[in-house]
């Protein structure tokens, strides 16, 4: 089944799944940086996945982050303006995916499963709809291996109406069972459609 967010339900669905890396996106695009390079020091392999235009973006202009990148999920609108990424032939595979706004699209499940196992580096670009939420079933989908660093990133909007503010920035999560019990509460949440 579809899922979407029930409407009573949205201010939920705004507050950061991990670690906030609050700030503008000249400054947190550095301190993500920073994290990996102290990250990498214990000896484990990386793999980041990426959801939204801006971080995808502001990671494509940092060669050191850019180069971990597995899978980068995009609907090439930023607030509803277009937004246009070189990815300079970066990508092994790029793949055309529906989701319409609010929603999850019940085949993405499979289609993450699919791209994950190809180990190919692999571009996502939403047609029609939104890439926000893919990121729910997306960490669901990442498996947990030692000796590797799984990690989602998506860009934070600022939330001013939740019951505390929500500065902009972008959230970093480091995929594992804690997180992933986490995000199925979350999707619990959603009703089927």
């Amino acid at each position: 089944m579809n899922l979407r967010i029930p409407k009573d339900k949205r201010h939920l669905f705004s507050e950061p799944l991990d670690i906030l890396i609050a700030g503008k996106r000249e400054e947190t695009i550095t301190q993500v940086e920073n994290i990996f390079r102290e990250y990498l020091k214990s000896g484990l392999t990386l793999n980041f996945y990426i959801v939204g235009d801006i971080v995808a973006k502001d990671f494509f202009s940092n060669p050191f982050l850019k180069s971990f990148i597995k899978l980068c999920i995009i609907d090439e609108k930023t607030q509803r303006n277009q937004i246009n990424i070189d990815f300079e032939g970066f990508f092994e595979e790029v793949i055309k995916f529906q989701n319409p706004i609010g929603t999850i699209n019940k085949d993405c499940w499979d289609l993450f499963k699919t791209i994950i196992k190809s180990g190919k580096k692999t571009l996502l670009k939403i047609t029609q709809g939104e890439e926000d939420l893919l990121v729910l079933p997306l960490i669901l989908e990442i498996p947990i291996k030692k000796q590797v660093g799984q990690f989602a990133f998506y860009g934070q909007p600022p939330i001013t109406d939740s019951n505390f503010d929500i500065p902009e920035g972008i959230v970093i999560v480091d995929v594992d069972i804690n997180i992933q019990e986490k995000v199925k509460k979350v999707i619990s949440m959603m009703e089927e459609f």
